[in-house]
């Protein structure tokens, strides 16, 4: 097929390339029907370009297009060549002042939150910065895309509209001049006519519903037979489904279907097949049947290909469109008349206005591209951006319609236009006085909810998923109507007030309809079988509730539009309850002397609603009646006296008491659905509109009647009024041992209504309610939330409920009531309230839920305790009511309030008879304790010649009538006041009647008659003040005592420890798992310690016991003994490389004997200490491995280890293990139990002795492995080979273990093979003696580096688990040999030794450039017991150990002096005449002879010197941390102090001379010949040739990348990196490795790979390339952190950045601006160096099950 193709292909190409783009312009120019040619055109040429083949070449396609298509036009335009007319057009132009930046997915967006009219209006990062606002208090959010940068635009920000950039173009705004006059007459002309027809045929195309015909006058005469199956986006499958459909339906491989699925999901349609149309008509078939059996089938179209090819034409032309008006404000006016130009058919016909109704049928990328084309010519042309407004106002119910049913979500609809134009204060104002747009929306919004009930409130019963999915459409309406009341007018016209209380009209008909809706039944008997659908109408309120609010701001505006808003609000209530009063029937309640009519109505029995938005909205406009005074001035205005108060009371007062119903537990069986409809009528998003104001509807209520008829009313409907009307009732009620539940529900609803009453008088902090101010309400909820407990700012910014600008106004007043404690390494940065604000605090504050309250009321009494003050938490001081509520107050004082208190006080005094409760009591005194405050501040405010009518006191201290003489309510406090029973409620009765008296003082020095009652009650009061002070001085004298004890005590403690300093000494060197090894105990201090070589200090042997963790049984560690084992972990490392890029590719054949200085890879081996025998911890993994199996019997959840891997979880302490390190004694005194002969040999003998050893070896070895025939042959060569004096190579030694301690040594052994060389376990296998050393060496490496970085000193207190782990890896490392074949680890010896001393049977090792000494150092140490078991010359051990380390040293300092000295200028010292300097100078020259000049000279000794001292530090620090644990040499002092380089020091230890160039001296001539024979290597020569690179030293240290400091440019970064795979596609995840710096797009199917035979995602993938299965990562969108290990293991960490207060934002939800802590980004860099990442995340996974079931392998 493709052959037959491609020779028509280049012919197409040829005839398209011959066209010239101005002839043709040149022939249009000449038209008569300029339309008719321009068609022909497109007809004959555009099915020539696209659409020739089953996939697209976009980058052809343009290119053609932009030559034969767009070429021509661009030529007709300019009327010359287009490169030149479009420069012309831009110098003319001027640059606009608008920045209309269009966002792209992820990019930062800011807003200010101090200038912003509202929160939609936003600045791009470029404007941000170069703006005001940048010191202002801004948010930082990330772009869904679409929105566009408001920068220039004067309408969206309060001050600062402008950033630097945009400023310079403002200076000649002042004309609003037309901007067609820079374009000459006939450009217009020609301008308007071409936008004119490709603008028309563009919509044309695109809104073209026919499959397979073009319209007329683009048909083509020959039309071929090729279709394209095209699949369509819709929001309701997933990818899953669409992938596995389309590999049947298409027959396509799994990553060809993931690819369409990702164009289909980017663009909105692609073609999946192309070819006949029976051929393209079978896959539509297929897919439409695998896809309808859920939901409705995806949409797929078969389709002619010129039809494809002229739609994606049409899309070209459209972005053309939009990049030419960029020339010119000119082109963009002409634009925008082509498009609202109304065309033939009237009405509705313009171009625009036909784009915007065909929205929905469009696919997802003609969308884009069109609303890109909106957002660039209308909304940029002030002129054109008011005529779309209204276009689109026009549409607006249609384009409404059209989005709900529409399968896209609205950020690809037409409707989210609607932010961009409603949002404008000047277009949201002409919008409703011309279209009447309040209206229109709220209309549009009553259509969509059809169900009713009889009474025509909504009903949102049987609430399916296409309803809710319906529903939550519906709802981007309300978000219109918020956008239109959001600014708020100034000025108002007469024409305005029409038109916003005709939506008020319309507002108050949909509030009308939620009266009462969703009304519910107590359930008796039996618990409710259905719960009920609630979710729907909270929705509603919740959406609503910001509208219903600016709807009240909108009112308080304008006095004629608020006392209009009140009467309609007051007809439509009456008009609800105009079915107030049939069907119940009327009674007459009277108590102490007052009754009242009212309705017979119990809460109990019938049906009560939670919603009663018309009442609320009216008590909301009655406060703004108060708070604006218009009440005051227009009283005649208001039909304040047609009200009803008891009409007003009774729905809110209905709600209160469900609430108080469903407490006392009187609405259990109604289940779960009314627990949630009280928990959102209290919460914060809810309460201002539901409970708040129920609230104040009761207090304009009572503040219109008299309060003994409202209390009546209360007591019926709390159904409480039998028990206080009818004396003794309480006794009766008692006695006849009713049901106990009864009881206790009667309590509750007491309490409940006591509560309500304090909430009534109390609660009058609404600006309109008492004399306060917004920031007053504010700071008293503060108050109240941080004395539950300090907290954070984003706890505290959830406490508060937000306005419509999500703003809470904390901010503003929260430094005057608290205190800010910044946070530590852990934690977030705390409030902690003032403690002059704890007077203010109120225990019945009425946003309390109960579990607050009763915290706060613990932390006060608490708080009080600790000053030594009374625990009394009395009523606080209130601001007075304004005068519109001003009676309420005298609720308290009324004749029904005196007797509830005074029922409930005797019932209190005879305590036993009655059921009473304390916190009853408790709310009765509080309830007194406000009386009297009120009557304080009334006494005190009092004007001239004015009477106080709040005569509280009088009441209470008269007793009451006959018959029954009851007593006063001020007799029967004092009474209670000595109750033993009531111990905690002694404070508050006694400030009560403190309290008294002082009002009763003031009431004397006003009124001149004396009061003479008051006498006895004061005399009491002060002998009971003296009783307390009494009280005081004994608890005074008693604590000062108890001080005094303790002190003493401490003291001896003191004392008994300085005497038994070494007791306590040993007890804290012992950890709780492994008794320590007395390392530091038996040394003498005065002589020098030696780790290695025959003066090696001898220190007497240890011995040492451990208790097992799991039998708890202690042993002690021997040869002979059961194995003791530490639980281990074994992992790949890659935290010391300085290579990531290497890859082993065959590991079966990989040979690591040598490690590469760039340690590209190591294996790292950790413990957490704990110490097990190794038959318990067997015991212990074969049940861990049983409960697994087990586990994926059941289906389970994952658990955070990988059994099958060999990992388990320490017994103790749950740490991450995979194998376990065996204890041992230290190995060289077992093996070396020879003589030590005085005269051992030096370094030049010993390595001749070594030589000839290997060389006998060798030969052997090749002897066995060439079997011969005669015996004869075998002997004649034994008799030629002289073996070296003493040495015996068929010896072989015994291996001194017991049977457990080799099991377990060849255990940890072949783990860390496994692990470090990711192969299968084979105990065999030579390398794994060489894995032992290197996982030894390696992690010795790696914490001499995290000591270096942290400059603490080499042998300081190293954590007890390291140092166990390292001492048990050297001693294991040097015991392996034991249990590996002998002749494996000689072979290892001879070649490591080889790479130093050349041995002609080893050629190909690596040159000394890329061998990391301390590797090898390791290696030939732990090897060479191999060697020296056979040798019975009396060579010692210690001596082939010293001659080892001197021989690497002296490599080493080659290595550092072939590498790293590179002379610095201007750091000649000239005096280098120590013998240190001159020795090296020597040295250096010696190493220019032999590399025959190739290396630069040096003359500055002292420099090569600190060079050398420099590079080897770290070798020394190593191998000073090795022998101290190989040997178990002490460390000498003053290696564990902090500060010096210690470099003569290490020397000591290390038996190195200080000049180190003496080693090269001493054995010279050897050493010499060793030097000239690694020079000569041909690797050396290409390294000083510069060919090829070298690791210099010392090592850089390796650290996480920089971060920068604010957190928004690495947004920034993120928002401009797009997927590598999906061809430019914006990343939707992306992610940042910390480690190398590499953006990944994470957790898409576009950059999944395959790994290991299984796909896993981005990060995963490049945590092997990168770190060798683990890494660390910065989601950048989320701001947190990912750690991942292997494909499984995963958790999310808490990112390095904070905001101002002290906290991080993951997710990003706050969008307050970000910085970076320098402190925790070093908490992370230290796990990550000290490979804790793994452990981490195991630790994470164990506490937070979430974790365990993410598909980590997909980030």
């Amino acid at each position: 097929m493709a052959s037959e193709l491609e020779p028509e292909v280049q012919a197409i190409d040829r005839s398209l390339l011959e066209c010239s783009a101005e002839e043709i312009a040149g022939k249009w120019l000449q038209a008569t029907d300029l339309t008719r040619e321009v068609y022909q055109h497109l007809a004959h040429f555009v099915p020539k370009i696209y659409c020739r083949g089953p996939n697209p070449f976009p980058q052809k396609e343009d290119m053609l297009a932009q030559h034969v298509l767009l070429g021509p036009m661009e030529w007709y335009l300019c009327g010359e060549d287009p490169a030149f007319g479009f420069a012309k057009l831009e110098q003319a132009n001027k640059p606009s002042h608008l920045c209309g930046r269009v966002f792209k997915v992820g990019e930062p967006t800011y807003s200010c939150r101090d200038c912003a009219v509202d929160p939609t209006c936003v600045l791009c990062m470029e404007c941000f910065l170069g703006s005001v606002h940048r010191d202002h208090r801004y948010r930082m959010t990330t772009s869904g895309g679409g929105g566009f940068c408001d920068c220039g635009d004067t309408e969206a920000w309060k001050e600062g509209p402008y950033c630097q950039k945009h400023e310079l173009n403002t200076s000649e705004i002042e004309e609003e001049e037309d901007p067609l006059v820079h374009l000459s007459e006939d450009m217009i002309a020609r301008t308007y006519n071409i936008f004119a027809i490709m603008f028309r045929y563009a919509v044309e195309i695109l809104t073209w519903e026919k499959e397979n015909e073009l319209p007329g006058d683009l048909e083509m005469v020959e039309k071929s037979d090729t279709y394209y199956c095209m699949l369509f986006n819709d929001e309701v499958h997933t990818y899953e489904q669409v992938i596995y459909t389309l590999q049947k339906a298409v027959n396509c491989t799994q990553k060809e279907a993931i690819g369409f699925a990702t164009t289909v999901d980017r663009d909105g349609r692609r073609s999946v097949r192309y070819g006949d149309f029976q051929y393209c008509e079978q896959a539509k078939s297929v897919i439409v049947r695998n896809t309808s059996r859920q939901t409705k089938p995806l949409k797929v179209q078969v389709m002619h290909s010129s039809i494809v090819a002229h739609q994606n034409f049409g899309l070209k032309l459209l972005s053309w469109l939009g990049s030419i008006i960029g020339y010119s404000d000119g082109l963009r006016r002409i634009l925008c008349q082509v498009g609202l130009q109304e065309g033939p058919d009237g009405e509705n016909s313009s171009l625009v206005d036909r784009l915007m109704l065909s929205d929905s049928k469009l696919w997802k990328g003609a969308r884009s591209v069109y609303h890109q084309l909106f957002m660039s010519s209308l909304l940029m042309d002030l002129k054109y951006k008011k005529l779309f407004a209204i276009r689109f106002a026009n549409n607006y119910e249609r384009l409404q319609n059209d989005y709900v049913t529409d399968d896209h979500d609205r950020e690809f609809s037409i409707t989210d236009l609607s932010v961009q134009i409603f949002t404008v204060p000047s277009l949201a104002r002409m919008l409703i006085t011309e279209e009447n747009l309040m209206t229109i929306i709220i209309k549009t919004f009553m259509d969509h909810l059809k169900h009713r009930d009889a009474q025509g409130r909504f009903q949102f019963e049987r609430y399916t998923a296409l309803q809710a999915f319906k529903f939550r459409r519906v709802q981007s309406l309300i978000l219109d109507l918020k956008y239109v009341l959001i600014s708020k007018p100034t000025e108002w016209s007469d024409e305005l007030r029409r038109k916003f209380l005709e939506g008020f009209d319309a507002f108050l008909e949909l509030l009308k309809c939620m009266q009462g809706m969703d009304p519910i039944t107590r359930q008796v008997g039996q618990h409710i079988e259905m719960e009920p659908e609630w979710e729907a109408a909270f929705t509603l309120q919740m959406k609503l509730t910001h509208v219903i609010s600016m709807m009240q701001d909108w009112c308080a505006l304008d006095e004629k539009v608020l006392i209009e808003a009140y009467k309609k609000c007051l007809a439509v209530l009456m008009h609800c309850h105009s079915g107030f009063t049939d069907g119940e029937q009327p009674i007459t309640l009277s108590i102490c002397g007052h009754s009242v009519e009212t309705i017979r109505y119990c809460v109990s029995q019938e049906k009560v609603s939670i919603h009663l938005p018309v009442s609320r909205l009216l008590a909301g406009l009655h406060v703004l009646l108060s708070k604006s005074e218009v009440a005051y001035k227009f009283p005649e205005l208001l039909p304040l006296s047609e009200l009803s108060p008891p009409m007003l009371i009774e729905h809110p007062l209905r709600c209160l008491v469900l609430c108080a119903q469903v407490h006392a537990g009187m609405w259990r069986r109604n289940g779960f659905s009314l627990v949630n409809q009280i928990y959102y009528y209290h919460n914060v998003k809810c309460r201002r509109e539901m409970f708040d104001k129920d609230i104040v509807m009761l207090q304009t209520g009572v503040s219109m009647m008299d309060p003994n008829h409202f209390l009546m009313i209360m007591l019926s409907r709390f159904e409480l009024y039998q028990i206080f009307s009818t004396p003794d009732y309480g006794k009766r009620f008692s006695s006849e041992i009713t049901h106990k539940d009864i009881v206790q529900q009667n309590n509750t609803l007491i309490e409940e209504m006591l509560y309500l009453i304090i909430m009534l008088v109390g609660e009058r902090f609404s600006p309109g309610v008492g004399q306060v101010n917004a920031t007053d309400e504010i700071k008293r909820e503060i108050i109240h939330q941080l004395s539950i407990r300090p907290m954070a700012h984003s706890e505290l910014v959830k406490s508060l409920p937000e306005d419509e600008n999500k703003e809470t106004g904390m901010e503003s007043v929260i430094e005057a009531v608290a205190s800010f404690k910044k946070p530590g390494l852990t934690g977030r940065g705390m409030y902690e309230l003032k403690s002059e604000c704890a007077k203010e605090f109120n225990l019945y504050f009425y946003h309390f839920s109960r579990a607050e309250q009763s915290k706060a009321e613990e932390a006060q009494r608490k708080l009080k305790r600790q000053n030594r003050e009374d625990t009394a938490l009395p009523p606080p001081v209130l601001p007075p009511f304004c005068p519109l509520f001003a009676s309420l107050v005298n609720i308290l004082q009324s004749d029904v309030m005196l007797c509830i208190m005074g029922t409930i006080l005797q019932w209190a005094v005879e305590h036993n008879g009655y059921a009473w409760s304390e916190s009853m009591l408790q709310r009765v005194l509080h309830l007194i304790g406000m009386a009297l405050q009120e009557e304080k501040q009334h006494l005190e405010n009092v004007m001239e010649e004015h009477v106080v009518t709040f005569t509280f006191t009088q009441k209470i201290s008269k007793p009451g009538e006959a018959p029954n003489n009851s007593p006063s309510i001020l007799a029967m406090l004092e009474t209670l006041q000595n109750a033993p029973y009531l111990e905690v409620h002694k404070d508050m009765i006694r400030w009560i009647l403190k309290t008294f008296n002082a009002i009763k003082k003031i009431r004397e020095s006003s009124s001149t008659s004396p009061v003479a009652e008051t006498e006895g009650t004061i005399m009491e009061e002060s002998s009971r003040d003296k009783d307390k002070a009494e009280r005081k001085r004994k608890a005074e004298i008693a604590r000062l005592r108890r001080e005094k004890i303790m002190a003493q005590m401490s003291e001896m403690q003191r004392h008994f420890i300085d005497e038994n300093k070494e007791l306590f000494q040993q007890t804290l060197e012992l950890d709780a798992s492994t008794s320590a090894v007395f390392d530091n105990s038996p040394v003498v201090s005065d002589m020098t310690l030696t780790a290695l070589g025959p003066a090696q200090t001898w220190v007497p042997e240890q011995r040492q016991f451990v208790t097992c963790i799991l039998c708890q049984e202690e042993q002690e560690v021997k040869v002979e003994s059961r194995a003791m084992v530490l639980a281990a972990f074994v992992q790949r490392s890659t935290v010391l490389s300085k290579n990531r890029s290497k890859f082993i590719h065959d590991p079966d054949k990989y040979d690591p004997l040598f490690m590469h200085p760039d340690l590209s890879c190591g294996t790292h081996t950790g413990s957490c200490g704990h110490v097990m025998h190794a038959h318990c911890w067997q015991r212990y993994f074969d049940s861990v491995q049983a409960k697994e199996q087990r586990r994926q019997q059941r289906l389970r959840l994952h658990t955070s280890y990988d059994v099958e891997n060999g990992e388990f979880l320490c017994p103790l302490c749950e740490c991450l293990s995979n194998t376990v390190i065996p204890l041992l004694l230290p190995p060289r005194n077992i093996f070396n139990s020879r003589l030590n002969f005085s005269d051992q040999p030096n370094l030049t003998q010993w390595i001749r002795t070594i030589s000839l050893q290997i060389k006998a070896l060798q030969v052997l070895r090749k002897e066995e492995s060439t079997p011969t025939t005669a015996s004869s042959k075998k002997s004649e060569t034994m008799g030629e080979l002289q073996l070296p004096e003493g040495f015996r190579p068929d010896f072989h030694p015994k291996n001194p273990y017991s049977e457990s301690i080799k099991e377990m040594l060849t255990t940890f052994g072949t783990a860390t093979y496994k692990v470090g060389l990711k192969v299968h376990p084979n105990e065999e296998d030579p390398r794994v003696p060489i894995m032992c050393w290197s996982s030894c060496a390696y992690t010795i490496q790696s914490i001499e580096r995290i000591l270096s970085d942290e400059d603490k000193p080499l042998f300081g207190p190293l954590p007890c688990r390291l140092d166990d782990c390292l001492r048990s890896l050297t001693r294991f490392a040097a015991a392996h040999w034991t249990v590996a074949s002998l002749s494996v680890v000689q072979g290892h010896f001879c070649k490591l030794f080889a790479s130093l001393v050349p041995n002609k049977n080893h050629e190909d090792l690596p040159c000394i450039l890329d061998i990391d000494v301390f590797h090898l150092l390791v290696g030939l140490v732990l090897a060479f017991p191999a060697l020296q078991c056979q040798d019975f010359s009396g060579i010692s051990l210690g001596t082939g150990d010293l001659h080892i380390f001197h021989l690497v040293t002296v490599a080493h300092i080659v290595q550092i002096l072939l590498t790293s000295c590179t002379e610095e200028d201007g750091m000649d010292q000239e005096n280098s005449t120590g013998e240190e300097e001159l020795a090296v100078l020597a040295l250096y020259k010696t190493l220019r002879q032999y590399t025959g000049s190739a290396l630069k000279e040096i003359n500055s000794g002292w420099h090569l010197w600190r060079s050398v001292k420099a590079g080897i530090m770290p070798f020394l620090k190593c191998s000073a941390l090795f022998f101290h644990y190989l040997n178990g040499v002490p460390s000498p002092s003053e290696l564990e102090a902090t500060g010096t380089s210690h470099f003569e020091h290490l020397c000591h230890y290390l038996s190195l001379p200080n000049n180190l160039i003496c080693l090269f001296q001493e054995n010279s001539e050897m050493v010499n010949s060793l030097i000239e024979s690694w020079c000569h290597n041909s690797e050396v020569k290409r390294y000083l040739e510069g060919q090829r690179d070298a690791i210099s030293y010392p090592r850089e240290p390796n650290k996480l990348i920089d971060l920068p400091e604010d957190y928004s440019s690495l947004i920034n970064q993120a928002s401009n990196f797009s997927c590598p795979k999906s061809g430019g596609d914006k990343s939707r995840a992306p992610t940042l490795c910390l480690v190398c710096g590499t953006l990944l797009c994470s957790q898409s199917y576009c950059c999944q790979t395959e790994l290991e035979g299984e796909d896993v995602g981005a990060c995963t993938a490049h945590t092997y390339s990168c770190g060798s299965g683990v890494g660390i990562f910065l989601r950048v969108r989320e701001c947190q952190v990912l750690f991942l290990a292997g494909k499984t293991k995963g958790c999310f960490y808490a990112p390095p950045y904070l905001d101002d207060y002290g906290e991080t934002d993951q997710g990003l939800r706050r969008g307050n601006p970000l910085h970076l802590c320098k402190e925790r980004f070093k908490k992370i860099q230290k796990l990550w160096q000290q490979h804790s990442i793994t452990e981490e995340i195991g630790h994470a996974q164990e506490a937070n099950q979430t974790f365990v079931g993410i598909d980590w392998q997909h980030l």
